[in-house]
């Protein structure tokens, strides 16, 4: 039976990618199939095939149900901004319904865990009208939610987790991804975000020199998902 999700974070930079490698390597460790999407990106760069995003090619790295780049990432834009400025400058318009088509293709491929991940945090813009949000709505896909476990991280993580059900998806569980080793009192925060998270936590990612796939792995725990 095959599982999808979306991947969505507490605010940008906290790990998406990272955590969702690491989520695929250790869904290959236990002889499932994998594919992962990244619908949009910014920040991309300009090489002879095209636009490249380093996210989008980690998450290559670790599928191993193989499709174009261009079904992996049909929206890459070159500009580190907000990927609604980014389009906006490109003179692309960004739409749900051609971001949930092209992420249909992907979820028919039948992975047995196939993760489609956001950019930025839970409400980050897609128009004028629309967040990437609604994306995950249209898919009507469970969220794992990767938190930067930083100073105000529990702020960020009970306001994403309370949109997340607001708009009536499922939390399937989150991950403590320890962006800042120097937090003060990290295990005192830890606890309070699994006594306040409503979903179970995946692991706890200790900051990483070297955050390979694999040893992010090591930290996680998919049996905990639905």
């Amino acid at each position: 039976m095959s599982q999808a999700y979306f991947i969505a974070g507490t605010d940008t930079d906290v790990g998406k990618t990272t955590i969702a490698a690491g989520l695929l390597h250790a869904a290959r460790q236990l002889g499932l199939s994998t594919l992962a999407a990244k619908p949009v990106a910014s920040g991309c760069v300009v090489t002879a095939k095209g636009l490249r995003n380093s996210d989008a090619l980690a998450l290559i790295d670790e599928s191993s149900v193989k499709l174009p780049y261009e079904a992996i990432n049909p929206f890459a834009f070159e500009p580190a901004i907000a990927p609604h400025v980014a389009a906006r400058e490109a003179g692309v318009a960004l739409s749900v319904p051609a971001l949930r088509d092209a992420m249909q293709q992907v979820l028919a491929q039948h992975a047995d865990f196939t993760l489609i991940e956001g950019a930025g945090g839970w409400r980050v813009p897609l128009s004028d009208h629309a967040n990437l949000s609604d994306l995950a709505i249209a898919l009507k896909l469970p969220v794992i939610l990767v938190v930067g476990v930083r100073l105000g991280c529990i702020n960020h993580a009970l306001l994403s987790a309370e949109a997340i059900a607001r708009d009536g998806l499922q939390l399937a569980g989150w991950v403590a991804n320890i962006v800042d080793p120097r937090t003060a009192r990290l295990e005192e925060n830890l606890s309070s975000l699994a006594e306040r998270l409503p979903a179970p936590c995946l692991g706890r990612v200790p900051w990483l020199k070297a955050a390979a796939a694999a040893a992010v792995a090591e930290h996680l725990q998919l049996d905990l998902l639905d």
